[in-house]
């Protein structure tokens, strides 16, 4: 039977470019098989739209109650790396260095602040309320910790009733699928593009 719920992102009327970008991915392992063709998607998309590799910053955890912490302390070990790397402008050497271009590492790498980071999860329910509870405590804690850092976060946890609703939304199984990382990889560019904006004082 045809999944009439399975939708993707509507397509902006606006593209908008990921470069100069630096964006982070925090994955859960359970579920592995629909939560690794999910990352699959939004990295490919991250890529189409011109994130550049060395700047993704992904890192995995337990599970999806693990991941309003995870993306909490990744966003203030960007913000961390970003003061560091940024010269200290009482510092006889820094001021001699502003007279010329900035070293750039060796990798490319940005050190700048996360522009987004994107949350990616598979909760499944059981027969138990563990379901609802880790849900709303999940989708609660990620909504709190964007609003709190002005970091965007990408809610890229699937919350569905059976395995074969997650396995459709990640692109795998039979009949009707769409893998809706791809969707989230492309929230994060326009989220971050946007936020850059905005923090400038400006709108697209």
């Amino acid at each position: 039977m045809a999944d009439n719920t399975l939708k993707g992102l509507t397509s902006s009327t606006d593209t908008f470019s990921g470069e100069g970008l630096r964006i982070g991915i925090v994955h859960t392992r359970w579920n592995k098989q629909v939560v690794d063709a999910l990352v699959a998607g939004a990295l490919g998309k991250l890529r189409e739209r011109g994130v550049k590799q060395e700047n993704v910053v992904v890192q995995e955890v337990p599970g999806s109650y693990e991941l309003p912490f995870a993306c909490s302390r990744m966003i203030a070990a960007s913000q961390l790396q970003a003061s560091s790397a940024a010269p200290d402008l009482m510092d006889s050497t820094a001021l001699l260095s502003l007279a010329g271009p900035a070293p750039v590492a060796q990798t490319g790498a940005s050190t700048s602040t996360l522009d987004a980071i994107i949350a990616i999860g598979v909760l499944i329910k059981g027969s138990t309320m563990h379901f609802e509870y880790i849900c709303d405590a999940t989708s609660q804690a990620l909504m709190k910790l964007q609003m709190d850092t002005g970091v965007p976060v990408i809610f890229g946890v699937l919350t569905c009733l059976n395995d074969e609703q997650a396995l459709a939304r990640a692109g795998l199984g039979e009949g009707q699928k769409h893998n809706h990382g791809g969707d989230w990889g492309l929230a994060a560019v326009e989220m971050g593009a946007k936020n850059r904006l905005w923090g400038q004082g400006k709108f697209h």
